[in-house]
């Protein structure tokens, strides 16, 4: 199997981290997994923002770059509902405006093999104890993409109830959205602010050191609302965790 990284742009600028994890937690399964240099951003932000046609360049670029491999997968919930679910649409609006059928010819092949990283465990290696080791109290909150698009459902709970130390606690109001939502925090920063402190407020009552999930994106937001707040939780990425093992602990 050919598997590849695909990083995206908040986790390759902000984020390195946590594309290192998925690379020692794939190789620790067996998994010889490939960076594709050429890769870029997959265009949500864009296409959110109702840049519509000039995303599709970006659509056929990553197409390009990841159509010979077996698995694509990435940490990140958002970007990967991008391609599974926005890139089918794009190819159907293409068609559907007379260009013909050439984006959605493109885009097809890379569509069902690109995978959020729980969902590749659960899904295609079949695992959910990964042999990880977190000895801290942690709470899950599902990011919008990854409960709503991509239907992560269980996979995320299941891999964190096998890791070895690890106290998972149920997040009250676990299935609202924290508030980030891209260039929505910007345009309604207001309200955006109000639904991270909600968030954070019910991570505090569960008495958790750690708030992980899928998309370092939510966890940027979610962070500095705690950073603010003073909270002392600590927000990690799923991929950190199951990546972290007694001989080489994450911190």
């Amino acid at each position: 199997m050919r598997v590849a990284l695909f990083l995206t742009c908040v986790n390759d600028t902000l984020y390195p981290d946590t594309g290192r994890a998925v690379v020692k937690l794939l190789t620790r399964l067996g998994v010889d997994v490939d960076f594709p240099e050429a890769q870029t951003c997959c265009g949500q932000a864009h296409y959110n923002t109702g840049y519509r046609h000039e995303t599709e360049p970006m659509a056929r670029h990553f197409a390009g770059v990841f159509r010979d491999y077996d698995a694509i997968v990435t940490p990140s919930g958002s970007c990967g509902a991008m391609v599974r679910e926005l890139y089918p649409r794009m190819g159907e609006r293409a068609r559907s405006e007379g260009r013909g059928d050439g984006l959605a010819t493109v885009l097809a092949p890379v569509v069902p093999k690109t995978y959020e990283l729980t969902e590749f465990l659960v899904d295609v290696l079949g695992v959910t104890d990964v042999g990880a080791y977190y000895p801290h109290r942690v709470t899950y909150h599902p990011t919008c993409h990854g409960l709503r698009s991509l239907g992560l459902g269980e996979r995320p709970l299941r891999l964190l109830r096998a890791v070895k130390g690890l106290e998972l606690v149920e997040l009250p109001g676990a299935d609202e959205c924290c508030g980030f939502g891209g260039t929505f925090a910007l345009k309604n920063a207001d309200v955006s602010a109000a639904m991270g402190a909600d968030k954070v407020r019910n991570a505090e009552s569960t008495g958790a050191e750690v708030l992980c999930a899928a998309d370092n994106s939510c966890l940027m937001h979610i962070g500095g609302t705690m950073t603010r707040l003073r909270t002392g939780i600590r927000p990690v990425h799923i991929a950190e965790i199951l990546a972290s093992t007694e001989e080489d602990p994450a911190v």
